[in-house]
């Protein structure tokens, strides 16, 4: 069963293609990233399915519910993130929570313990000042607090790591993974490092449209290539791809900004036996040697042609 279900979803503006028959299949219990460039198309995605704004056509269902006939089906069910969260400047943070909790007619207790909860996981506990005066870290986590008020089934983020300091964003990957099936986690995010960590599935999304979806592992190996070696010589300046002209399973080889060499290969047991030979024929000493494994950034760089921005 998936959570989320698009088939064929198109919006433009004027004579852009924001949309231009999108497909999406998010997995229920499924933590699912969504990534793309600027201006793909992800927002505009994200917003549709919210009901904040309307497609041209297509067909879009979450948890069961046809949410472009009926915006508000499964608003009670939901919890969202957006990329820059908007509050009352005047209330604190658990008075905020507070009046969250009462849009989903919670009952006083039930409210005062999820809110508990809530401000301890996000650490915010103790806090009282106005959230006008909070940094974009602590509004962030505020943010977070509030997309799960209602233990929502399924939870969509929109950039939800931007604004944190590297301890935050790594309490929150870890809230992410606690919560894999427990609810459905939509994670749209250009942090492809975190998505990589905590996501089951993705999708990468270009121009409009989805261009490949699979486990990380299979978009590693389907689009990603061969691992690389890295290898650190002495001396320096040692010209490693003439010595590895002849080599079939050695591919090109790049010189990094701190003097050591990316070597593309194509056999790894073919490579890690014939190194040490060709070092040793060359009289060149090996500092340090290690695989690099293909990332989620080179399979965005082999499909989308550019770095994350």
């Amino acid at each position: 069963m998936n959570a989320i279900n698009v088939r064929g979803l198109r919006r433009s503006f004027g004579g852009v293609h924001a949309l231009d028959g999108l497909d999406l299949e998010v997995p229920a219990g499924s933590v699912f990233g969504f990534v793309g460039p600027n201006g793909a198309g992800k927002t505009t995605t994200i917003r549709i399915l919210l009901g904040l704004a309307h497609a041209d056509s297509g067909s879009a269902t979450m948890l069961g519910e046809d949410v472009l006939a009926w915006p508000g089906a499964v608003s009670t069910r939901l919890g969202f993130l957006p990329d820059v969260p908007a509050f009352y400047p005047w209330m604190s943070a658990s008075e905020y929570l507070r009046f969250c909790a009462s849009a989903f007619d919670m009952d006083a207790g039930t409210s005062e313990r999820r809110i508990g909860l809530l401000l301890d996981l996000v650490k915010l506990t103790g806090v009282n000042g106005k959230i006008g005066g909070f940094s974009r870290g602590m509004a962030q986590r505020l943010g977070i607090a509030q997309a799960l008020i209602n233990s929502p089934e399924l939870l969509i983020l929109d950039e939800p790591t931007s604004a944190l300091d590297p301890v935050g964003r790594h309490e929150l990957l870890q809230l992410i993974e606690r919560l894999r099936g427990q609810a459905t986690v939509f994670f749209s995010s250009h942090i492809l490092g975190d998505v990589e960590r905590v996501c089951d599935e993705i999708a990468v999304v270009d121009a409009g449209k989805v261009i490949a979806t699979g486990r990380t592992a299979e978009l590693r190996e389907r689009y990603a290539g061969s691992p690389r070696i890295r290898l650190a010589l002495t001396p320096p300046d040692a010209d490693l791809p003439g010595a590895l002209a002849a080599e079939p399973w050695a591919g090109p080889s790049v010189l990094t900004p701190d003097g050591a060499w990316l070597v593309d290969v194509a056999d790894i047991t073919a490579a890690n036996h014939r190194l040490p030979q060709i070092l040793a024929t060359n009289g060149w000493g090996l500092r340090a040697m290690e695989t690099v494994e293909p990332t989620l950034e080179d399979v965005f760089v082999q499909l989308v042609g550019r770095r994350a921005e």
